[in-house]
């Protein structure tokens, strides 16, 4: 997981172009998401970290962004715990 804060724009571009980077998250509400989605783009850079793969996001315990992955998501929500 890296923070948005701790890494440089040109740093940042080259791992995205790289794909070293695919998902992004709001540590706060602990959502992620693709590096696409709307919601995922108006976050505060504050709160933003990136991911290299789903399965870190999910180790590092966010769920899955009910916009711009309704699948995951959907399944999250059914697998979740009351």
């Amino acid at each position: 997981m890296i923070a948005h804060k701790q890494i440089t724009a040109a740093s940042l571009k080259s791992k995205i172009k790289h794909q070293e980077i695919l998902f992004a998250g709001n540590s706060k509400l602990k959502i992620y998401g693709t590096l696409h989605c709307k919601s995922g783009k108006r976050m505060k850079k504050e709160n933003r970290v990136f991911f290299t793969s789903e399965a870190e996001a999910i180790q590092n315990n966010f769920r899955p962004c009910g916009h711009c992955m309704k699948t995951a998501y959907k399944q999250w929500i059914y697998s979740a715990p009351n």
